[in-house]
């Protein structure tokens, strides 16, 4: 295998035709309903797997080119971002405001990491390093700010009984609507919270897995594996603070006034 993490040959078509079929499969017996789902994201991450792998080829030795990658990374994350939390296609009307609401998350949970990890040396300024960091980061925020967004919706439309009683007691619509929220949009850190508590105990995620086969020292695979950590964390907790708040004052989803 060498100093690859896979070796990229049939073996691999095969096991991920495999998997593919086992999950799509899996998701038809089950009932819930999945199957078609599973095949289209496999497939869609195959080709733009594919497609990205060419392009960083030409990418990662231009900062300016890693900049622009990094740029439509968090265009495709705000228009994700955004469908999750609204539950409306990218083409329905007002996509422009939602959009620009749905960035602000995204980007206030990513921006400050990215740019003090950048800003203190520690990870170099080149497109190698700078394309995976950023990459990383924006992908936390904005499942994060999806996640947190999706639970608001849910929760806002079931209690919306209790934001109009506190609205007719007199607090303001921010206030009335962060009674329901904060707690809801708490259980969106589960999952980075989770992961950095049992780092180590019950996985050795992708960072510390790739310095270590790319032929650093153990103390330099955890080194890196907890700058990933701390600033998903950080990222994340950015971004369901943002979230919150903009769905609290009415930008992002429709609340009682």
């Amino acid at each position: 295998m060498g100093s690859s993490v896979v070796d990229v040959d049939v073996r691999l078509g095969v096991v991920l035709a495999a998997l593919t079929a086992l999950a799509a499969v899996s998701g038809r017996l089950s009932g819930l309903g999945e199957d078609r789902a599973v095949l289209v994201a496999a497939a869609r991450a195959t080709v733009q797997l594919a497609v990205v792998s060419a392009v960083l080829l030409i990418v990662v030795d231009s900062l300016w080119l890693s900049a622009a990658f990094v740029l439509l990374m968090v265009t495709v994350a705000t228009a994700t971002a955004a469908g999750r939390i609204t539950g409306l296609p990218l083409r329905s009307p007002g996509a422009g405001p939602r959009l620009a609401a749905a960035a602000l998350p995204v980007v206030g949970g990513a921006a400050p990491v990215v740019g003090l990890v950048l800003a203190s040396g520690t990870v170099p300024l080149r497109g190698t390093a700078v394309i995976p960091i950023a990459g990383i980061v924006i992908g936390g925020a904005m499942s994060a700010t999806s996640l947190a967004g999706r639970r608001l919706r849910d929760e806002l439309n079931r209690r919306h009984g209790e934001v109009e009683a506190a609205l007719a007691l007199g607090l303001p619509p921010r206030d009335s609507v962060l009674l329901v929220a904060r707690p809801v949009a708490g259980t969106a850190l589960i999952p980075p919270l989770d992961q950095t508590r049992t780092v180590g105990l019950v996985t050795l995620p992708g960072a510390f897995v790739g310095v270590l086969l790319g032929g650093g020292s153990p103390l330099e695979a955890g080194a890196a594996q907890l700058l990933v950590l701390i600033g998903l964390l950080a990222a994340e907790v950015l971004a369901v603070w943002a979230v919150t708040e903009l769905v609290a004052r009415g930008r992002v989803l429709p609340v009682p006034r």
